[in-house]
């Protein structure tokens, strides 16, 4: 039995219907405001918690005899400032010196090793869905993108390194915008309101912890992408996820917007 602690979004899906396939039974904790509820029709069993109740999940996950477990699919950051945290999450919370999704997730899979749950990697039976070295789409950069790419590479990387955001939007080797709690999709947005025809550049953090937050594209992406009239999406080798990569490239094709891993 897999624990899946299912945050927003289609990836907590997709990986409930990988790891099936692999012949796990999933058990799925749904967070409420949060988790798509169709949920509960692909994990073999769905419980549903708020945000912050972590005596509550770890009850869960000790009552279904549960040692390991995956963490996929974001929870917003701004739920940060309205979480009603149980005594188990003020606790733990209070110890922490910074309160980044980073800190806090890497604090919960330690609590909850204590417990004998151990947490996998979030790419856990999606290898076919880690982004690959070169371009993926039938669009190429030219080059005043590749340079625009590898400009914002470097201040990505950094951003990332001190718990910013993944993600910057480049134009000219400027930054039209760096992501912080709102999220890759509304990063790409606001840099769309100041111009089009834009580089995005999203990372892993130097020292990625692959069992939470790790970069992830989908078709959502690809909408938004679209939306903003961007010309080029690079993404990390190795350690971005790209959930439906088939529809996503063909989607990306459509729209000539060029995929590229770096």
């Amino acid at each position: 039995m897999l624990g899946l602690i299912a945050g927003n979004g289609n990836f907590p899906l997709i990986f409930t219907k990988q790891a099936k396939k692999k012949g796990e039974k999933v058990v799925a904790i749904a967070l409420f405001d949060e988790t798509d509820k169709s949920i509960e029709n692909t994990a073999d069993k769905t419980y549903w918690i708020n945000v912050g109740q972590l005596s509550r999940l770890i009850e869960i996950l000790k009552k279904e005899n549960i040692t390991k477990c995956v963490m996929a699919g974001q929870v917003k950051h701004t739920k940060l400032f309205s979480v009603k945290p149980d005594l188990k999450a003020i606790t733990l919370l209070a110890k922490l010196k910074s309160k980044t999704a980073d800190s806090i997730l890497s604090a919960v899979c330690d609590e909850l090793k204590k417990d004998g749950i151990e947490f996998l990697s979030s790419a856990t039976y999606l290898s076919d869905f880690i982004a690959k070295k070169g371009v993926l789409t039938k669009i190429k950069p030219d080059k005043s993108q590749k340079e625009d790419i590898e400009f914002g590479y470097g201040i990505a990387k950094e951003i990332a390194r001190v718990d910013i955001g993944q993600t910057v939007c480049v134009k000219d080797k400027s930054i039209v915008a760096v992501e912080a709690m709102e999220g890759t999709d509304e990063c790409i947005k606001r840099a769309g309101k100041i111009t089009d025809n834009f580089v995005v550049v999203k990372v892993a953090r130097p020292k990625q912890d692959m069992r939470f937050d790790i970069p992830v594209i989908g078709l959502k992406t690809i909408e938004t992408l679209k939306e903003s009239k961007i010309s080029v999406l690079a993404v990390e080798t190795g350690k971005t996820l790209i959930l439906e990569i088939d529809e996503v490239i063909k989607k990306a094709d459509e729209y000539k917007i060029c995929i590229i891993g770096i």
